[in-house]
């Protein structure tokens, strides 16, 4: 039996190569895992040294070096500084610039970062002090030593320095801090900061420097209205906290801040321009006629708002600190004198309201007057004077008016109970009503206590003294028909959030009546425009009709009690057909020729009354005024 034949050989394909298995080696090795214990080993090893490195600096902060760790802890902390608040601006009523704030800084410093290990420089306090000294205008010494003062973190160099300073010591202490990165030089002003602290100025300088007052180094009103006002005008301080290193603040450590809050911007009643006139005018006739000093004050009689208060000599509140002390002051309110003859408008309203004379009633005016045992007369030797009652006015003779308020009372005493009423009443003794600092109510004693002279010398204003806003507002009482108005200075204010408020409105009183006020204004015409006994001529002013009354007292001498030299007035209104305006002028001990209130102070009155008129657009006036007889016929 036979099996199956072989096959013939035949060729076979080549098979593909299958893929070698990741890792293992070629010609059939098999990879084999490394023992990993001294890997871990290893790494143990080295946590273990980092550890340890760890703790040994632990130990060396907290135990070995805490005292000199402790030490930078105070260089790098937090701060808090104050943030000074904007002062409001006081204004003229036309929203011109009378005091203002501009930025300014304190320039302070942390002397503990003065010291030799802070700078590398022995003697950094003396080093820092020379290179400041001459940017903020201080001494060097003193300087040095408020910096070399280590267990000290506050001090202040300098106050309200401008901005220019401010970037001086910056530009300085980058070229400090680049020669020492360079390593020729230390940098020493590290330790110095600023602090915001806004100056005040006074664009106009002397201008109403008088009213307005000044602001001290502290920031606080320390005089006129900046001091009264103060609580309005300085707003309030807020703080800013933060973190500081070094001397430099770290802008990523966060800080907090509360911000300040603005001052009330405040306007006033007064005309700039009509200040301007008042303070040139003024300040021109104290020199002109050597005197101590003078005033002048402008009133709107409709609304008793002042619109000029001047005085001279003044000072500039930008510099109030090289002022004569005595001269910080506001003698328009803070001197009290006697009026003389202006006041003699009281006594002539008293009479009219009273009902015991009239403009035309006569009076026999002697050379003397013998009363109280002594004798009165005027200010000239003459012989007997037939004047009326306006004639006695316009002649300003002191017999005439002692005769003319013996007619008050049945008796001497009771006329001065009701002279004293009526000066009571038009603001005599008394408060304005501005609450100025330092401002005298004047001297005016009760009736019964007029002594035999004082009864006789009040009436023509000699024994009583006044200051000038209460002269002046004798004549706008006359002026506004007989009603006085409390006098006011500002007009509004401006809060923090640019709302408006208008000031509270001024009480009104009535103190004499419209009849009588009219009829006192044709007598105080007659003052200025008769040509035989009107003392007033000087105050003319063409195409408006002027009622004003000139003033010459004896004047008691600050310093000896005792009566020298005189007091120059001269006080009126205009137009006297619709009164508007009120001026008043003083000059206090006039030294030159002429010392007579006519003299001095009408030209400074037809002066400043023009200007104001002109000011306002007030229109001239529109028909000449009906004179009064000055004198009578006794044979009639």
């Amino acid at each position: 039996m036979s099996g199956p034949s072989p096959r013939p050989d035949r060729p076979r394909a080549p098979r593909p190569p299958r893929p070698r298995p990741a890792g293992r080696p070629a010609g059939g090795e098999q990879l084999r895992l490394t023992n990993h214990r001294p890997r871990l080993r290893l790494i143990g090893i080295g946590l273990t040294l980092v550890t340890l490195v760890f703790t040994v600096r632990l130990v060396q902060v907290q135990v070995v070096d805490a005292a000199s760790y402790t030490e930078q802890a105070v260089v790098n902390r937090y701060l808090t500084l104050p943030i000074a608040a904007r002062r409001g601006d006081i204004t003229d009523r036309n929203g011109t610039s009378l005091a203002t704030t501009v930025d300014a800084y304190d320039i302070v410093a942390d002397p503990s970062l003065f010291t030799t290990g802070q700078t590398g420089v022995p003697d950094a306090p003396r080093q820092a002090a020379a290179l400041l000294a001459p940017i903020l205008g201080e001494d060097e010494d003193r300087l040095a030593e408020l910096l070399d003062n280590p267990d000290s973190q506050y001090a202040l160099l300098a106050r309200q320095q401008t901005p220019q300073a401010w970037r001086q010591i910056l530009d300085l202490r980058g070229a400090l801090a680049e020669r020492s990165r360079q390593g020729t030089g230390h940098q020493v002003l590290t330790g110095v900061f600023r602090e915001k602290n806004p100056r005040r100025v006074y664009p106009g300088g002397e201008l109403a420097a008088a009213l307005l007052g000044f602001v001290n180094a502290e920031g606080d009103g320390a005089g006129g209205l900046e001091a009264i006002l103060n609580p309005q005008l300085a707003g309030r301080d807020g703080t800013i906290r933060y973190a500081q290193s070094g001397g430099r603040r770290v802008p990523t450590a966060g800080s907090s801040e509360q911000p300040a809050e603005p001052g009330t911007d405040i306007e006033l009643t007064i005309d700039r321009d009509i200040q301007w006139a008042a303070a040139a005018a003024i300040a021109r006739q104290v020199e002109d006629s050597a005197a101590d000093g003078g005033y002048v004050i402008v009133q709107d009689v409709r609304s008793g708002e002042i619109l000029a208060m001047a005085s001279a000599p003044g000072f500039d509140p930008n510099r109030y600190g090289v002022t004569e002390p005595a001269l910080l002051g506001n003698p328009a309110l803070q001197d009290a004198y006697e009026p003389g003859s202006t006041s003699k408008l009281v006594s002539m309203a008293a009479v009219l309201e009273e009902g015991v004379a009239t403009p035309e009633t006569h009076v026999t005016v002697p050379g003397r007057l013998p009363r109280a045992g002594r004798a009165f007369f005027d200010d000239h030797d003459h012989d007997t004077y037939h004047l009326t009652l306006a004639g006695v006015m316009a002649r300003s003779s002191n017999i005439g008016t002692i005769l003319a308020t013996e007619r008050l009372g049945e008796t001497q005493e009771e006329a001065n109970e009701v002279l004293h009423a009526y000066l009571r009443a038009f603001g005599f003794g008394r408060p304005t009503g501005l609450g100025f600092p330092g401002e005298t109510a004047g001297i005016l004693a009760p009736p019964g206590k007029w002594d035999s002279a004082q009864q006789y010398t009040i009436p023509f204003g000699q024994g009583v003294s006044v200051n000038a806003l209460q002269a002046t507002g004798v004549f706008s009482t006359v002026a506004n028909g007989g009603e006085r108005i409390t006098p006011s200075v500002v007009r509004g204010t401006v809060g923090p959030d640019g709302r408006w408020e208008a000031a509270p409105k001024p009480e009104r009183e009535r103190v004499i009546g419209e009849d009588t006020a009219r009829r006192l204004t044709e007598m105080l015409e007659t003052v200025v425009v008769d040509e035989d006994w009107g003392t007033g001529h000087a105050a003319r002013i063409p195409g408006y009709r002027v009622a004003g009354k000139t003033g010459t007292s004896n004047r008691v001498d600050p310093e000896t009690g005792r009566y020298n030299g005189y007091t120059a007035s001269f006080a009126g209104f205009a137009p006297a057909d619709e009164p508007r305006v009120t001026v008043y002028c003083a000059i206090q001990n006039p030294t030159g020729e002429q010392y007579y209130g006519g003299q001095l102070c009408g030209p400074v009155f037809r002066e400043v009354m023009t200007f104001a008129l002109k000011a306002l657009s007030v229109p001239p006036s529109g028909e000449e005024p009906r004179g009064l007889p000055t004198t009578f016929d006794p044979g009639e």
